[in-house]
């Protein structure tokens, strides 16, 4: 079955930095895949180049949604095509409240959520917040649950989301895990982006990011020890070295190793 979303050799640069290389990812229809890093590694930027956003364009590769190259499309024509980026940090939007937005955010869609129903599953009580307003008023917290109901009601073929656990309490992880899933019984694909092993989890798979490579991909728990033995401690993030690759692909997931002073502990 070919990919849903095909990221071949991805490159991209800005300012003269280069911060996306070699990146190779698929990611299958209906499938959950978590990318999991440290802050900072180029995960964010990943989800920035396939949305299309301004200033975020291939240096280097392509990408394919649904056996296609979408490397000329336009925000909106990526939109259109199904695509969606859930925000780690959601917009504000004065004079516009919740009931609106997410009305307009199911606009057109077969099989629309309501937006009382997109509420209730994101944990919010429908009453209290229908006719409030996207503004300061709301918490960090709300609005993200807010934005994760719009994902819902815009039922989308592919939805990233970035760090959607930001500024939810960590009581909350099983909504969100709960949302993830609607999305995806909703025909929706998941690109996950998390700097937590327990949410990566979640995910059918999950690929390590760091330095702006993907270092590897499998089934998730796999990828949890991987960065929890070479990732969470690493003393050059960003900055993988050549050999490190060698190391990662010969000591991976074998335990603890030995220290240049031949003490035991976990290799970064």
């Amino acid at each position: 079955m070919p990919a849903l979303l095909r990221i071949e050799g991805a490159g991209l640069s800005r300012g003269g930095v280069e911060i996306l290389s070699g990146v190779d990812l698929e990611i299958q229809s209906g499938e959950i895949h978590s990318v999991l890093g440290r802050n900072g590694t180029g995960k964010t930027s990943l989800a920035c180049l396939v949305m299309g956003l301004s200033g975020y364009e291939l240096t280097q590769g392509r990408i394919l949604f649904n056996g296609k190259d979408i490397a000329a499309l336009s925000i909106s024509d990526r939109a259109r095509a199904g695509i969606t980026l859930a925000w780690q940090e959601p917009p504000r939007f004065e004079g516009v409240s919740v009931q609106d937005y997410l009305s307009l955010s199911g606009d057109g869609k077969p099989d629309r959520l309501e937006p009382r129903e997109a509420l209730a599953l994101v944990g919010m009580e429908p009453d209290l917040y229908l006719n409030r307003m996207l503004d300061e008023d709301l918490s960090g917290g709300e609005r993200k649950r807010i934005e994760l109901a719009s994902v819902l009601a815009m039922r989308p073929r592919l939805a990233m989301l970035d760090e959607p656990d930001s500024g939810i309490d960590s009581l909350s992880i099983d909504t969100i895990d709960k949302v993830i899933r609607t999305i995806v019984k909703r025909g929706a694909a998941v690109l996950l982006i998390t700097h937590r092993e327990n949410l990566a989890e979640i995910a059918d798979r999950a690929s390590a990011m760091c330095g702006g490579k993907i270092l590897k991909t499998g089934q998730p728990d796999e990828i949890g020890r991987f960065f929890r033995n070479h990732c969470e401690d690493c003393a050059h993030i960003n900055a993988p070295v050549e050999n490190d690759y060698r190391v990662f692909n010969a000591l991976a997931f074998r335990g603890p190793t030995l220290s240049p002073s031949g003490e035991g502990g976990e290799r970064k």
